[in-house]
């Protein structure tokens, strides 16, 4: 009697590791597995993969899944794979790469490209055609360098694909790549959601390399018997078509309709506002969701490593972040009228990627529980300037935050967030955000739901919900105006702070 196909199995394909999960059919993860790998530094900003490592990552990790649980193999429904998104893989003819080092997300050797970029081309020239703000991480601009550095990769490559496509075209022997994927290239039309001739034509790329636009969903092809024998998994599994790691996560998390924000304070703070249509602004980044929509997303580059660097600076890590929270809990809302830029490493997008950090406003009555106090609420005011933008491009007031990353295991930072924000903030039971995505989709391509949505909503929990303080979000409401206007006249004094650091 054959057995219940009663699992999914996801596939993760992080910068530090690849990892699989067996996911059952309620969303509750059974088991899960890594293996880690390494990023290799050629020299400073550069930072690359082999595509071999991913494959042999989630082969290892595979194998010790299916040991976890009896009769795995023979139970998985479908296979969903998420990844790191934007490392620009290049494959020729045959399948194979034409170049065994990939550049990563966060490669910045392009920079030089991007500026060029800048100075030619006004937003009206590219934002309709891109959905997109111009930034070393696209792939469009890792395609320009490999063109002008590594001429005979480029041109011997015949299929462009990202870390998670090339791990399914080894499961499968099927190229393709999803739309969310697509969406941050800096070549894909949003208004068709194909491969748009004009942003080729502006970076001088060819767009015969680009394959096809699938949907997340869509079933990519099976297992192969090559890759059952490598894998140990049974052949004739279907894949899927999957999505980059980022939007996976935002479904996996809840994150799935219009009005709904996701809040992921990391070393980084990635703010996602979903929309219908992507948010056309020069300040604001679009990826496309697994559902079929957009969302708009700033990032803020300095969000939990804000706390990091103030345990350092003040207490040389004597502290441990658990007393720094408590310590800043002894200040009042507002830490006395004592403001944090918390532009400690700049700005990722934007005109003031030079940005910095400052306190404003330190008086003698202030100590070190409002220097913490302030840390946090200037990460919030930060936030928060940046939601309001994109409300306004949205054309729509948010409903709900749903908080994910390190920064929601802190109360106090949601209770500060909450108010600075005046939005209540949800927290998913369930950390792996990215694991229960795949699932959705796996189960929605399977049949059991009729949308991502439906099945993201039966299989994500929520912790509880932080809502705001009404004191401290009046005192937020008039601080807020203030931090902005430190945030606009600081900026004629960046250049002035190169210029001194250049003599």
């Amino acid at each position: 009697m054959p057995l219940p196909q009663d699992l999914y199995l996801a596939i993760d394909i992080g910068t530090g590791s690849a990892r699989a999960a067996l996911v059952d059919f309620n969303g509750r993860i059974r088991a899960i597995a890594a293996h880690e790998y390494d990023q290799i530094v050629p020299q400073y900003g550069w930072s690359e993969q082999r595509p071999l490592d991913w494959w042999s990552g989630v082969v290892l990790a595979i194998r010790a899944l299916l040991a976890k649980e009896t009769d795995a193999g023979s139970r998985i429904a479908a296979i969903c794979a998420c990844g790191q998104m934007h490392g620009t893989v290049l494959l020729d003819a045959d399948g194979n790469l034409t170049r065994n080092t990939v550049p990563l997300w966060n490669d910045k050797r392009t920079a030089a490209l991007v500026s060029a970029f800048e100075a030619a081309h006004r937003p009206a020239d590219y934002l309709a055609e891109s959905a997109n703000p111009p930034t070393p991480a696209w792939p469009g601009f890792k395609l320009q360098w490999l063109r002008d550095h590594d001429r005979a990769a480029y041109d011997a490559a015949t299929a462009v694909v990202m870390p998670k496509d090339y791990v399914n075209f080894r499961l499968t022997g099927e190229i393709a790549m999803d739309r969310t994927e697509a969406a941050c290239s800096f070549l894909m039309n949003p208004a068709d959601g194909n491969w748009s001739p004009h942003m080729c034509d502006l970076l001088g790329l060819d767009i015969k390399k680009l394959v096809t636009i699938r949907k997340p969903t869509d079933i990519l092809g099976a297992v192969s018997k090559t890759a059952a024998i490598e894998t140990g998994l049974p052949a004739g599994i279907p894949v899927l078509v999957g999505g980059g790691d980022f939007p996976v996560a935002l479904l996996g998390s809840g994150v799935s309709r219009a009005g709904l924000c996701s809040d992921v304070t990391g070393t980084s703070a990635i703010i996602t506002v979903v929309s219908d249509t992507p948010l056309l602004d020069p300040e604001i980044s679009n990826i496309g969701t697994v559902e079929g929509g957009w969302g708009g997303f700033v990032l803020l580059e300095s969000g939990g490593d804000s706390m990091r660097w103030a345990r350092r600076a003040f207490h040389e890590k004597a502290l441990s972040y658990e007393e720094i929270v408590t310590k800043a809990a002894l200040a009042p809302a507002g830490a006395d009228r004592l403001f944090f830029l918390p532009y400690l490493t700049g700005e990722r997008f934007g005109q003031h990627r030079n940005s910095r950090a400052q306190f404003f406003g330190i008086t003698a009555e202030h100590d070190t529980a409002h220097l913490h106090r302030a840390v946090m609420e200037g990460v919030a005011f930060a936030v928060t300037r940046q939601m309001r933008i994109m409300e306004q491009a949205a054309g729509r007031k948010l409903e709900r935050v749903i908080a994910s990353g390190g920064g929601a295991k802190t109360p106090l930072w949601l209770k500060i967030k909450a108010s600075a924000y005046n939005i209540p903030i949800l927290v998913p039971q369930e950390a792996e955000c990215g694991v229960v995505g795949c699932a959705a989709i796996a189960a929605t391509a399977t049949g059991r739901f009729t949308r991502t949505e439906d099945a993201a909503a039966a299989f994500v929990n929520y912790a509880g919900e932080v809502l705001p303080d009404p004191k401290w979000a009046e005192t937020y409401a008039r601080m807020q105006p203030v931090f902005n206007k430190l945030y606009q006249h600081s900026q004629a004094l960046y250049d002035d702070l190169d210029k001194l650091s250049s003599d």
